[in-house]
């Protein structure tokens, strides 16, 4: 620390909201012994304003300061990104290092990947990688950071293409980089990383995946290695089994089985096909939302697919999205498939003149719209091209935004609630660079604020999260085995009334400007079909099920009573299974299949007049009235229960 620097003195912000005073120039490590020596060598990183750095990063005033320890939530992160580079290093032992490539390793929510060109490697070698690392575990090298100029890390790393390629942009944040070396390993790196590679607890590697450098379909196809490490082997093992149980329900494969959905190569990627169940399901989902809309005033509208770019250009979306929208011209003009729907609804709304008295004008759109993802990020239904929004857009005036947002509350949390799931909700507030003034904004996250108090639901405050055009309530919800998911979201806007120019008559007889607010219910079906599959592992509650009833005859001599039994629950979606096979087989396939209720017929029901009972939990009844058996389908579809419950009633 230069002299100038140590006359300067700088206040930092802790947790607790106190201040500490260092001297300009002091590192994050520096902060934490100036609060207690423990602290200080227990230090492992820091989060600056959130952002997790290195223990060696300067702090600077004004900054909110967090140590991480290996007590933190954040130290799991900082010991994977050292196992990534154990990873990196495990693979210059065991390849030839003049050939192999590196590329990028950064830790992730589960675990950490890094990325190598000129790597021929296969699934079964990943055992020999593990124990390298181990063997570089054990040899517990000291992590040691060094921060270099520009020349001598383009020297450093003259054999590494895509290492230089980063090294050049970096080059224009500073003048030195730092690099971080383990034995006779060293990697361009930021950090932050553990003391040593002893501190890495237990690495586990997952799999093999292609990746294009930097997530550009144009760039090289390179060798990504996925793995994890935990503090322990008890850890580990819970990861193991929690990732088991969701590949157990993936709901590609379960999409598969259950003919849902498919996506082929000869329509494209990231174009799903809906086959028939999976469409009933979906029908379904629209339904239900409709349903919700019709009480709640919507009027429906419907855009079409494709738009010329003057629209986007004009709600500001073109210079935002353009690279991730389908563009190509047509004569003179330029078009696109459109990404979103709302510049759609603002242009119906433009094309007449409103009173206050007509406000609020809520329109719905299960809109079609595609975005065009990198190719090697598409997956499944979770990541696709062209998805389906229920998009809800409202046109308010100011005083209607509480009533408003508190109504679409309801919504989402009869949606939420219907399927079991727990769910969190956070405010997000006014980001540095947004449109409006002070004083909507001030009393747009009141009125927010005011509807989450309301409801006794805990929050979290989201400082500088919201949209640049508003703020917003976002709603994350949990699924079965634990996983969290983005969920619905209302979204306050007031950008685009003022780029299209939307306007009320008031009071006053003078024009206004509306308030606009986004909100899906979903989000988009896509996501959310691929959340339930999952959720459910195929079992859809009984409103659901693509098939809700089957019929099995025990012989085919109990045919004819089965159809007329089928015909019983014609209101239902029911299916008689007509195989010539055993009853045992028919079950097992019934049950394979995921269906909500089996019912049996042989002689004895069909000389009775009744049926018997299955459920999917293999539980049975027998001697049961048709009448009342139905009866209990329409209360059960009625109620939208989420597990059948005829036999546990």
């Amino acid at each position: 620390m230069s002299e100038s620097d140590s006359q300067q003195r700088i206040a930092v912000v802790l947790p607790d909201g106190s201040e500490l005073e260092v001297d300009a120039g002091a590192t994050v490590e520096d902060c934490a012994y100036e609060i207690g020596p423990g602290l200080g060598s227990d230090t492992a990183a820091g989060k600056l304003d959130g952002e997790l750095v290195a223990k060696e990063e300067p702090v600077y005033d004004g900054a909110e300061l967090e140590i991480v320890t290996d007590g933190s939530e954040e130290y799991l992160r900082v010991m994977r990104h050292s196992a990534s580079h154990c990873l990196a290093q495990a693979v210059e032992r065991l390849y030839d290092d003049e050939e192999v490539k590196l590329a990028i390793g950064p830790p992730t929510d589960e675990g950490f990947y890094y990325d190598f060109d000129n790597l021929e490697i296969d699934e079964d070698d990943l055992a020999e990688l593990e124990r390298e690392i181990e063997e570089i575990v054990a040899e517990d090298y000291e992590i040691e950071r060094e921060d270099v100029s520009i020349v001598e890390a383009e020297q450093r790393l003259a054999d590494e293409p895509y290492k230089l390629e980063l090294l050049e942009e970096l080059a224009d944040e500073g003048d030195t980089v730092s690099f971080y070396k383990q034995g006779e390993w060293e990697d361009l790196c930021a950090g932050p990383h553990v003391d040593s590679t002893g501190e890495i607890g237990v690495v586990k590697l997952l799999e093999i995946a292609g990746a294009y450098w930097r997530g550009d379909e144009e760039n090289e196809m390179q060798t990504r290695i996925y793995g994890t490490a935990f503090e322990d082997e008890s850890n580990l093992e819970e990861f193991i089994e929690r990732k088991e149980e969701a590949e157990k329900r993936d709901h590609r494969r379960i999409g598969s089985e259950m003919n849902l959905f498919s996506i082929q190569d000869v329509t494209g990627p990231g174009l799903p096909l809906y086959h028939p169940a999976g469409k009933t399901v979906l029908k379904e989902l629209e339904d239900f939302v409709e349903d919700l809309n019709g009480d709640a005033g919507y009027d429906y509208v419907e855009t079409p697919h494709v738009f010329k770019t003057d629209l986007w250009h004009r709600s500001g979306h073109y210079e935002n999205y353009a690279d991730d929208m389908f563009i190509f011209d047509v004569g003179d003009d330029e078009f696109g498939l459109k990404p979103m729907n709302c510049p759609g609804h603002a242009a119906i709304f433009q094309d007449q003149s409103w009173s206050y008295r007509d406000l609020p004008i809520r329109y719905a759109e299960n809109g079609k719209v595609y975005r065009k993802e990198q190719r090697g990020e598409l997956s499944g239904l979770s990541r696709v091209w062209a998805f389906t929004i229920d998009d809800g857009h409202l046109f308010i005036r100011p005083d209607q935004i509480r009533s408003e947002v508190e109504e679409i509350m309801d919504m989402i949390t009869e949606v939420l609630e219907t399927f079991d799931l727990d769910y969190e909700m956070a405010l997000a507030t006014r980001p540095e660079k947004s449109v409006g003034s002070d004083e909507i904004w001030d009393r747009a996250e009141d009125q927010l604020e005011e509807v989450l108090e309301a409801r006794a639901h805990e929050y979290e405050i989201e400082e500088g999260d919201g949209a640049f055009y508003g703020p917003k309530i976002d709603f994350a919800f949990e699924d079965a085995i634990g996983r969290s998911w983005d969920g619905p979201t209302v979204q306050l806007d007031f950008n685009m009334p003022e780029r299209f120019d939307l306007d009320y008559v008031g009071k006053d007889n003078d024009h206004h400007q509306p308030v606009m607010i986004h909100r899906a219910l979903y989000g988009s079906y896509e996501r959310f079909f691929m959340m339930l599959i999952e959720h459910f592992e195929g079992r859809f509650p009984l409103w659901l099920a693509p098939e809700q009833v089957r019929v099995l005859p025990i012989s085919d001599d109990n045919l004819g009573y089965a159809h007329r039994v089928a015909n019983e629950f014609e209101e239902f979606r029911v299916e008689v299974d007509q195989r010539d096979s055993t009853l045992e087989r028919k079950i097992r396939a019934a049950h394979d299949d995921r269906v909500p209720y089996q019912i049996i017929v042989g002689d004895n029901e069909e000389d009775d007049g009744n049926i018997s009972v299955r459920d999917r939990f293999e539980d049975q009844e027998y001697d049961v009235e048709i009448d009342e058996f139905r009866e209990h389908l329409e209360a059960e579809r009625a109620e939208k229960r989420s597990e059948p419950d005829f036999l546990q009633g």
